[in-house]
């Protein structure tokens, strides 16, 4: 099971399950688990031991957690310390918005862990599939060389070939554990790439000549990603120079000067202001430019 810890989680995801059931979540989490028709995939994908209506419950007692925690803490305070008089009323509002943001990551937490597979997987999976490529050309057997795949340092990928090696020694088939492997994968190339390999196997192809197919798709598939995410920094530096650098510059300026003109003081609050607002867009920008580049690996 991926799914160890949750963030915003207070305790582990079993001790959140058994809570949950204890005050009778449920069936609420059985119906609310409905407007998620993806999530018994997601969770599928992450390898997760949990039913949906089971993660729902433990997002909902995560959101009970939290609302009733911040009320517990700052109701006590408006009655000891000095507060405006509709501290109350902003205390209830705040706490279920918190809530419902805690409800709504832990829900989509599986989203999050199968971006990071997708990504794992992805940038090794070029390389996997040339050493798969070199193994059949040297007259090895498709198991052997998915052993010897499982061996090498391929990150998550190779943990997966490993599980379905394992498999396949007990005695199943290589195409059943591959079209197992294929279903619960999220990367879109390696279930493609499985299930290629998996019709090769069915129909007595030549496995080398439909892994040296598959590599020269995918190769050309990650040069057009690559040539995507090299059009698309242009735009992104035009934009990071505007917001980053010459409209702060420029704003800086201009204040100086009409302070000057018109003998109003600039308030330290202004500068403050500015660099947060900077601080702010250039960590989201990092963040914009790192979710944009393809899942491509470089071994030198």
């Amino acid at each position: 099971m991926l799914i160890k810890s949750i963030p915003f989680v207070p305790v582990s995801p079993y001790k959140a399950l058994r809570a949950a059931r204890k005050i009778g979540l449920i069936g609420l989490g059985s119906r609310i688990a409905k407007l998620y028709p993806k999530l018994p995939l997601s969770l599928l994908q992450c390898e997760s031991t949990f039913e949906d209506r089971e993660y729902v419950s433990i997002a909902i007692f995560t959101a009970i957690f939290w609302f009733v925690l911040i009320s517990a803490i700052f109701i006590p305070i408006s009655f000891i310390l000095p507060v405006p008089k509709n501290f109350l009323l902003i205390i209830f509002p705040a706490s279920a918005g918190i809530s419902f943001l805690s409800f709504t990551y832990v829900v989509n937490y599986p989203k999050l862990i199968i971006s990071r597979r997708i990504r794992d997987i992805e940038k090794n999976l070029l390389f996997a599939l040339r050493h798969l490529l070199i193994q059949a050309r040297s007259g090895v057997s498709l198991f052997d060389a998915m052993v010897s795949v499982s061996k090498a340092n391929y990150g998550l990928l190779s943990q997966e070939l490993d599980d379905a090696v394992k498999k396949i020694s007990t005695g199943l088939t290589d195409v059943d554990v591959l079209e197992e492997l294929a279903l619960k994968n999220p990367s879109l190339y390696f279930r493609r790439s499985l299930w290629q390999i998996t019709n090769a196997i069915r129909s007595g192809a030549d496995i080398a000549k439909t892994i040296e197919s598959i590599v020269g798709n995918l190769a050309n598939e990650q040069r057009v990603l690559i040539r995507g995410y090299g059009s698309q920094l242009n735009p992104l530096a035009f934009l990071y120079m505007m917001f980053g650098v010459i409209l702060p510059t420029l704003g800086i300026s201009l204040m100086i000067t009409l302070s000057s003109f018109s003998g109003i003081p600039i308030q330290q609050l202004y500068f403050w202001a500015i660099l947060i607002f900077l601080i702010i867009f250039k960590f989201n920008f990092i963040g914009i430019v790192k979710s944009r580049r393809p899942s491509v690996e470089v071994y030198v």
